[in-house]
């Protein structure tokens, strides 16, 4: 039975694909909790590959989600996924699409309200979602050949939502940018539970009795988590990455003792190694800064990039330290300056809770209240 607001008009909910576990697939969580019985629909859909909450859900995946390869690797499906989107319809009276990147196209009966995390990295940043030039690789040969045709079908599909939300600034300046549309922002919320049960990671357990530095995050070029292992080299830093992505066997070949690499955790593994972290690292190029919340959320402090989301997420000084780059020399130096701080617990904790799921979902009540009465 899907959602329906006081006046009996009915809610759905749409997302690029549902194929991997991160800051967006929670988003999508939240959504549907703030909507309970709304479907989501979405091109793709991999349970195993994401949060297994989704199970419990009405998600409603495309014809190409048929295709198993298509699946476990959604970038091998990039050229179809502009016809996979348009064969996507919704038929409830309002739509929510998360988005970044093809939700927006989806065919809608009703009114649709975009949330959008970010206009399209691989189209409008590629050589930063690549990380590098487009015409070292196959890859990124390829993409440049797509990219003005997907870049007109994202412009048409930009024209199609009513309003647009957005998680942070960065992202409101990029969207006025790419498609000339004011967005209004709404931050996203954290969805970490400091008072949940919490299960040790036992591959790192005992390694992790002296004392670590944390990151969470895909393993692509664009998290720079390569520069945070060089960070660490030849230091009594201990450094613990959580994820997975293409970079994982590159990153873990190359990468000093000091450093420890797990992936596939359930939420109550996540907690532990938020609990535990003396910091969380976050140099990535990053839209929404929504690792450093969920940190604090246990009153662990950041060090963070000066740029993205992060600028709304992370208060110098408070909350965290900023670097200017991402350099391993840089973040060196940040963690000294970090080990020289004091941060106050109760302080993160109190600010982590100002970026909640119950403001999220009230606001977002109200947003679609409007857009159905035409507002």
């Amino acid at each position: 039975m899907t959602h329906r607001l006081e006046d009996g008009r009915t809610v759905g909910l749409a997302h690029d694909y549902l194929t991997q576990r991160g800051g967006a697939e929670r988003v999508v969580l939240s959504l549907s909790r703030s909507f309970p019985g709304a479907p989501i629909h979405t091109t793709l859909y991999d349970p195993e590959g994401t949060y297994p909450d989704f199970a419990e859900l009405d998600v409603r995946a495309s014809a190409l989600n048929r295709v198993g390869a298509f699946r476990r690797d959604h970038r091998v499906a990039l050229p179809l996924l502009p016809l996979a989107s348009a064969s996507v319809r919704s038929t409830e009276d309002v739509v929510i699409a998360s988005t970044s990147g093809f939700a927006h196209g989806f065919r809608a009966d009703g009114v649709v309200l975009a949330y959008c995390h970010a206009p399209a990295r691989w189209l409008y940043q590629p050589e930063a979602y690549l990380g590098g030039r487009l015409w070292r690789g196959g890859k990124g040969i390829a993409l440049g050949a797509l990219a003005p045709a997907l870049r007109r079908w994202d412009a048409r599909a930009a024209r199609r939502p009513a309003r647009y939300l957005c998680n942070s600034r960065v992202v409101r300046d990029r969207i006025r940018e790419a498609y000339g549309i004011d967005a209004r922002v709404v931050p996203a919320p954290h969805s970490m539970d400091p008072d949940a049960p919490q299960t040790p990671i036992d591959a790192v357990a005992h390694w992790a009795a002296d004392g670590y530095h944390l990151v969470v995050s895909r393993l692509l070029p664009y998290k720079n988590v390569d520069v945070l292992v060089e960070a660490v080299r030849g230091t009594d830093h201990r450094l613990l990455v959580v994820g997975d992505g293409p970079l994982r066997d590159a990153l873990v070949a190359s990468a000093p003792d000091n450093v420890r690499f797990v992936r596939d955790l359930d939420d109550a593994e996540l907690r532990w190694a938020y609990a535990h972290a003396r910091t969380l690292l976050a140099v990535s190029l990053e839209d929404y800064g929504l690792t450093p919340l969920e940190a604090a959320a246990f009153g662990v402090p950041s060090l963070s990039l000066r740029a993205g989301g992060y600028l709304d997420t992370v208060v110098e000084g408070v909350t965290g330290l900023h670097v200017e780059v991402a350099d391993p020399v840089l973040v060196r130096a940040g963690l000294d300056a970090m080990g020289a701080q004091d941060f106050d617990p109760v302080v993160l904790r109190a600010h982590a809770t100002t970026f909640s799921e119950a403001g999220f979902s009230e606001r977002l009540r109200a947003e679609v209240a409007e857009v159905a009465h035409g507002g």
